[in-house]
């Protein structure tokens, strides 16, 4: 029987199917991962008392499969916050993933076979304490997505365990978890960054998941990092890794910068106070995205914030401000909110559609709501420090968009978002209109945005996808000429005159489109729905629910004039069965002409 080893006088370590650390602190014994969970058995034997929690430091199974035991005993487990769901939600996880014809490499069916209920997540960047143990979860991307390490003083030396980011000078436990998708090595470029960020916070001694202590971390570090960059020349891959560490936020003006690391690009401006307002604050120094969509693919981080605090002598990130409502530009916010007290201001287009998500159903929402704590006015101003900001309603790339204007250093200055995007392969463009159906883009769009441009006369765009450019009129005169060119195209595909169910093909709408409910309990929806012809008529929703659910009314009825529209309110009272994602769905007949079900909901009986 494999029995614990002595590290320090308060730690311990017991080589399982992992290695689970055991941290003594008075009468609690504090576990940092937990394997096979034999660990239990061990720790009375070496005098140790009994385990009073369980810190994970990622979600594979080798470091949670005995999970189950700590549960019994009655022991909370905390996770990192990006994979909590292949922890409490690994039945969900398995029932969603997709596995045929998959090119979804990720090592996410590594995962526990069965959910694990969970006290919570750590709190990353901020300290936690658990009794008299102080320890600090920070994001160490790389061998998983969602990985964390952990830093503490114990015994009077700087420890981190960190999981499997490294397995010895100069080694990782397994190259195979950090390809993120197929055929490509963002874990890789993430291990590189999380050393860094790690090394800065000169330990003393590393914990790895496998192998031995490491007693001399920044030789080891150094070593690793100095491999690993070998592997990416070797691949051609992420060959810009060096100048983004080098220069991460390029000055547009003295007091505007340039993100350039950030998927989606963000931009800062600064005051003379020392404060910081971000535009759009997304995946910051990003590797790439990851194959699949689910949240555990998903991982915002402060990587650079220390950075440009630092050297642009910032003492606050005071305000951030999004574009629009897409995760690329608003991932983040959350984060930066909870570790650097960070004020969300937002524009009353799309305030509702990131502060409840569930309710739309819109491509590329952020999984979790993000409070707001000040609406702007679309067609208004905002002061902030000395600036004067116009907010402007952008629509095109998508319906919940704006664009920012203000003067920066004696230049005046559009932030865009992602109305323009750089254009791909032979596209005959510098930028393309960068418009998505399902994003609610009309046909008048990208010709108002290029009347907004000319209007304000911007000497400086900066976009979200290409890089921010020096305006010359030909440019904004090549935009609204595509614009008119988009308008007259889509006139020309579309039956428009006949039926116009504008550019994104539906009549109706439900909101929320996702709802989660106890059983036998009711919901309201509300139906948006259009007539798309020119003549007027009674229009007629009727909702197809599950069977033993009920809705009232029965048949929403009204009469609309031709291209106008309205809202129908439903009541529907739902089964006593739990089910995942019932559908419901809004039939729709206009006068004689019946249009059937353009639109569905989901909703979730627990």
């Amino acid at each position: 029987m494999t029995a614990l080893a002595q590290i320090t006088p308060n730690l311990l370590v017991l080589p399982d199917t992992c290695n689970v650390y055991a941290l003594r602190d008075g009468d609690r014994t504090h576990l940092v991962d937990f394997g096979s969970g034999t660990v239990l058995e061990r720790l009375r034997a070496a005098n140790f008392p009994d385990a009073s929690d369980v810190l994970v430091t990622h979600h594979h199974r080798d470091q949670v499969q005995g999970l189950r035991s700590a549960v019994d005993a009655g022991i909370p487990i905390w996770v990192p916050p990006v994979e909590q769901n292949l922890v409490a939600g690994a039945n969900e996880h398995w029932q969603a993933r997709h596995i045929s014809n998959s090119y979804n490499v990720r090592q996410d069916r590594f995962s526990l076979l069965n959910s694990v209920p969970i006290a919570g997540t750590v709190t990353e960047y901020r300290p936690m304490r658990f009794g008299e143990l102080e320890l600090t979860p920070i994001p160490t991307p790389g061998h998983t997505i969602g990985s964390v390490s952990y830093r503490a003083e114990i015994d009077g030396q700087r420890v981190a365990f960190t999981g499997d980011l490294l397995y010895a000078a100069g080694k990782v436990w397994s190259l195979a978890a950090t390809m993120w998708s197929y055929g490509e090595l963002q874990g890789v470029a993430s291990t590189i960054l999380s050393l860094l960020a790690l090394r800065e916070k000169r330990p003393e001694l590393l914990l790895p998941s496998h192998g031995e202590p490491i007693t001399d971390p920044i030789a080891a570090i150094d070593r690793t990092v100095t491999e690993l960059r070998r592997l990416l020349e070797v691949r051609g891959s992420h060959l810009d890794l060096e100048d983004w560490l080098d220069r991460p936020y390029v000055e547009l003006t003295p007091h505007l910068l340039h993100n350039r690391t950030s998927q989606a690009y963000g931009y800062v401006l600064k005051s003379h106070s020392g404060k910081a307002l971000l535009f759009d604050y997304g995946y910051d120094f990003t590797t790439g995205l990851p194959a699949g969509t689910d949240r555990a693919g998903r991982r915002p981080w402060l990587y650079t914030i220390e950075r440009l605090k630092r050297e642009q002598g910032i003492d606050h990130i005071d305000v951030v401000i999004p574009t629009h409502y897409h995760d690329d530009h608003v991932a983040g916010i959350n984060l930066l909110r909870e570790v650097e007290g960070t004020e969300v201001w937002t524009p009353e287009n799309f305030s509702d559609v990131i502060e409840r998500p569930e309710r739309y159903d819109l491509p590329c929402l952020w999984y979790e709501p993000v409070p707001v704590d000040r609406v702007l006015p679309i067609g208004g101003t905002v002061r902030w420090e000395e600036y004067e900001i116009s907010i402007h309603e952008l629509r095109g790339h998508t319906a919940y968009a704006a664009a920012y204007s203000f003067e920066a250093d004696g230049t005046s200055v559009v932030i865009s978002g992602d109305q323009q995007d750089f254009g791909w392969g032979r596209h005959p463009f510098p930028e393309r209109l960068n418009y998505i159906y399902q994003n609610r883009v009309t046909l008048d769009d990208f010709v108002e945005s290029a009347e907004l441009y000319r209007r304000l006369a911007p000497e400086l765009m900066a976009g979200g996808h290409w890089a921010p450019r020096w305006i010359a009129p030909d440019y904004l005169e090549m935009l609204a000429t595509r614009g008119e060119l988009f308008r007259e195209l889509h006139r020309s595909l579309l039956p428009l005159d006949e039926v116009d169910l504008g550019l994104e093909g539906f009549a109706a709408r439900i909101e929320p489109y996702r709802s989660e409910v106890a059983a036998g309990t009711s919901i309201e929806l509300d139906v948006w729905v259009r007539n798309p012809f020119p003549e007027g008529g009674e229009t007629r929703v009727e909702l197809a629910v599950p069977p033993g659910w009920t809705a009232e009314p029965q048949v929403g009825s009204t009469t609309l004039e031709g291209r106008s529209e309205t809202t129908v309110r439903f009541t529907l009272q739902t089964g006593s069965e739990a089910v995942r994602r019932a559908r419901i769905a809004a039939d729709v007949t206009i006068g004689a002409r019946r249009l059937g079900q353009h639109a569905e909901a989901l909703v979730t009986i627990r």
